[in-house]
């Protein structure tokens, strides 16, 4: 589902939010694709945190859709330096040593905001045994995702940035929410492309293939 072609090979998920942000007046033509574009992308179009807070709590209630994809089992992490709104860098190239779950979402992608605070309670049951790792994908970097993480008060989870999508590109995900399991040497056990209810035994019983 990555984009081809001149629009620098952006997946829908950020062309989506690329037009959205442009404030241009939509197209009859336009009117009727975007909300199917929307729709095949996974992701919720940018609007104000309330009203996107509602769809997505609306999504929650109707059920996590999201399956376990095995079919990138065994490749490495993507070595790509990721950095907070302070500037301290991480480079996820380095994170063997231990279990990643690493969660690639935005400020503007519905099912992404219902799973924050699930993964944020997640981290905390883990605490040591798991590190969780979420990195924004939003365009706008630290301008969307710092008053997002200030309203949402969470605990365990840090606000990672990868602005141009470099990490994703990396992963090969062109869908948010995507969220991956990697072993203590860095490499996929399974990923989830969409939402998923992380707060279910069968979300325990399957991060227990990396956590012993």
């Amino acid at each position: 589902m990555i984009a081809l072609g001149p629009s620098a090979k952006r997946p829908p998920h950020i062309w989506l939010e690329t037009f959205v942000s442009s404030g241009l007046p939509l197209t009859p033509v336009i009117s009727v694709l975007l909300p199917v574009a929307l729709l095949l992308a996974g992701c919720d179009r940018e609007a104000p945190a309330d009203v996107q807070e509602q769809g997505a709590l609306g999504d929650a209630k109707a059920g996590l859709s999201g399956e376990l994809d095995r079919s990138h089992e065994g490749e490495l992490m993507p070595a790509v330096a990721v950095a907070d709104p302070s500037g301290n860098a991480l480079n996820t190239g380095a994170l063997q040593g231990g279990p990643v779950l690493l969660n690639l979402w935005a400020t503007w992608c519905a099912p992404c905001v219902v799973e924050m605070p699930i993964l944020d309670d997640l981290a905390a049951e883990y605490g040591d045994a798991l590190r969780i790792i979420t990195v924004s994908q939003d365009m706008q970097g630290a301008e969307k995702v710092v008053p997002f993480f200030a309203e949402r008060e969470f605990k365990q989870l840090e606000p990672w940035l990868d602005p141009d999508n470099t990490l994703g590109f990396g992963i090969g995900g062109g869908v948010l929410p995507t969220t991956v399991l990697y072993d203590s040497q860095g490499r996929e056990i399974w990923r989830v492309v969409g939402e998923y209810d992380w707060a279910s035994a069968e979300a325990r019983e399957a991060i227990s293939e990396a956590v012993e």
